[in-house]
């Protein structure tokens, strides 16, 4: 990584740049805003991997915005889901996955309200 312009980087590169930049200055708090957005399948993988090894490493409190369901939750401690500028539940993660709240399990399993209407 070392030996290329920012402009040459992957996507992949990119996000662990912007990460070890930011933990370079040793905060209590981490934001990550949709940090795998762009990536594929696997890297993506690798990235939520990475912020959870970070973490361990680190002891920061990490806050992930994120609409890649399931795989937020393999490294979340708590979940909060906002719908419609309102927060719907906010739980420790496998409260979160159980709740019996329909929009929240809409939301974690991808479901339509009603049936999908083709224009």
């Amino acid at each position: 990584m070392g030996a290329k312009l920012p402009a040459e980087l992957s996507g992949g590169m990119r996000k662990r740049a912007g990460l070890a930049r930011a933990l370079f200055m040793d905060p209590e708090i981490v934001l990550f805003d949709e940090p795998t957005t762009g990536l594929d399948p696997v890297l993506a993988t690798s990235i939520h991997q990475l912020i959870a090894e970070m973490h361990k490493t680190f002891h920061f409190t990490g806050i992930v915005v994120s609409h890649t369901i399931p795989q937020v939750f393999e490294i979340s401690d708590h979940v909060a889901m906002l719908a419609g500028g309102i927060v719907e539940e906010v739980s420790p993660t496998e409260t979160f996955i159980a709740s019996q709240n329909p929009v929240v399990q809409q939301f974690i399993h991808g479901k339509t309200e009603g049936p999908i209407q083709v224009l």
